[in-house]
């Protein structure tokens, strides 16, 4: 039987960069010099894989829609060659890419695996090479046909995850949804399903456009003019970061407001900023004032989640009735309706 073959796309990260006299830098062709130093790599247990570099390498605080749509379509050029993916990302922006590559990529038979680290491969100590291993080895041998994102023996669904640590091992955590897979001593799967068999259906990549869309957390004594001035023109999507269950203050003033630019097709989601749990706009009557007001549930998703959605929909030929609509169903496993 022949060994499988696993395409790695390096967009950029800490798990490629060298070390400077200035700090990290990421230097061209350093990480494929560095795997091919390690022999475990190499080992008969592991698939065969290519390694491309990107030049230059993105860092993932400089991360755009237009890079989502740069490395879907490499994951789109090299899909009839490869049986999986791997994407080694900078972990501060890993979370959204991961989304949005969950709704860009539609009818993915093939698992795409997001990784990176903390510490450089090179280094000592550093959590790259059992992340990159695992993701090769898992990518192989227990092939989840969906974008997700390795850390720290954990897979998670890609558009479930955030970032949950800025500097431990355990970066990335998915509060409303369980693992995919954990590595341990055994690997263990848990919400996952692997897919071995492909249909005929072939990989289709929607084209997202940057779109204009603002967050604003709500605190207690916010102004409404803040909302206000997040409301007009040329914003097409607002999301509220609610308190609780999805609460807002229920001043009529503020409520006009969201009332107002619902109207004008402004589409307006509402998430939790707690880091666990789902909106219910029906629980209190706070909550349901903004129901009323045309603000749309965004249940248990990832900020992450709800931000690259919107792109995703946005950049369709939609209605703003028909985002709403849309917005609510579980198109990739990022929600829980009920």
């Amino acid at each position: 039987m022949s060994r499988k073959r696993i395409y790695v796309a390096y967009t950029g990260g800490t798990i490629g960069m060298q070390h400077s006299e200035q700090g990290f830098v990421p230097v061209p062709g350093f990480l494929t010099d560095t795997v091919k130093k390690m022999p475990e790599f190499y080992r008969s247990e592991m698939p065969e894989f290519d390694i491309h570099e990107y030049h230059p390498v993105i860092d993932s605080s400089d991360m755009t829609p237009e890079h989502w749509r740069h490395i879907a379509e490499d994951i789109q050029q090299h899909y009839l060659n490869y049986d999986g993916f791997v994407v080694l990302h900078g972990t501060d922006t890993m979370a959204y890419t991961a989304s949005a590559l969950s709704f860009m990529l539609e009818n993915l038979q093939k698992p795409v695996i997001i990784t990176g680290s903390q510490i450089p491969l090179a280094q000592m100590r550093s959590d790259g090479q059992v992340n990159l291993l695992n993701a090769l080895y898992l990518a192989a041998n227990y092939p989840i046909a969906e974008v997700a994102l390795f850390f720290n023996n954990q897979l998670f669904r890609g558009n479930r995850a955030t970032k949950a640590d800025a500097s431990g091992f355990n970066a990335f955590a998915s509060p409303n949804f369980p693992p995919l897979l954990e590595a341990g001593i055994h690997i263990n799967l848990i919400a996952g399903q692997l897919n071995q068999t492909i249909d005929a259906d072939p990989l289709t990549l929607a084209s997202v456009v940057a779109q204009p869309i603002s967050v604003v957390t709500l605190y207690p004594g916010i102004s409404t003019d803040v909302i206000r001035n997040m409301t007009t023109a040329p914003l097409r999507a607002l999301i509220i970061k609610s308190f609780g269950v999805g609460n807002a203050p229920q001043r009529p003033e503020l409520l006009q407001i969201l009332t107002d630019a619902s109207a004008r097709g402004l589409i307006i989601v509402n998430c939790t900023q707690c880091f666990k749990g789902k909106v219910n706009m029906q629980g209190y009557a706070t909550g349901n004032a903004l129901k009323q007001s045309g603000v749309i549930s965004g249940y248990d998703m990832t900020l992450e989640a709800t931000l690259t959605k919107l792109h995703y929909l946005l950049s369709k030929p939609l209605n703003p009735d028909a985002i709403r609509q849309q917005m609510q169903q579980d198109l990739r496993g990022e929600l829980t309706a009920d």
